[in-house]
């Protein structure tokens, strides 16, 4: 059976955040990471660090991840990626700010998008809000 593009998308974002949550629950927040899809569908994790600090910056480690993904993909390596991580996101049709796991989503044939998780961490569990999307920035494959 043939996935589409948002449904691959879908695949490995579902592949990818189960570690957000994980780390979330043992630490209270997470370092951005990433994951692709390879053409043959295997999904990959794929972490970044700044070798010039301990405590890199979250936008720092994005970059790099975003990097290795437009490198990757203009060398036909991937055919979908994610990137993981936390912000501080207006939720929609309210005036609150809440902690949300978001996840940006490329695919090679076109679909981008910005995926949120809102949570909040309860008795060392996490409870999620409603997700929301938006259209995403179509930054790694160039389309």
């Amino acid at each position: 059976m043939n996935m589409n593009a948002k449904q691959e998308s879908g695949k490995l974002m579902n592949a990818v955040l189960p570690l957000a949550e994980n780390i979330l629950r043992q630490y209270g927040e997470f370092y951005p990471y990433g994951g692709y899809m390879k053409p043959d569908g295997t999904i990959v994790d794929l972490g970044a660090d700044d070798p010039d600090t301990d405590r890199p910056k979250s936008k720092d480690l994005i970059y790099v991840l975003w990097s290795s993904f437009r490198e990757m993909a203009s060398m036909n390596k991937c055919k979908a990626t994610a990137i993981v991580f936390d912000v501080a996101v207006n939720i929609p049709n309210s005036n609150l700010k809440e902690d949300a796991i978001q996840v940006c989503v490329d695919h090679v044939d076109g679909y981008s998008a910005e995926v949120f998780f809102p949570y909040q961490i309860v008795d060392g569990k996490i409870v999620y809000g409603e997700s929301f999307a938006q259209e995403g920035k179509h930054g790694i494959f160039g389309n």
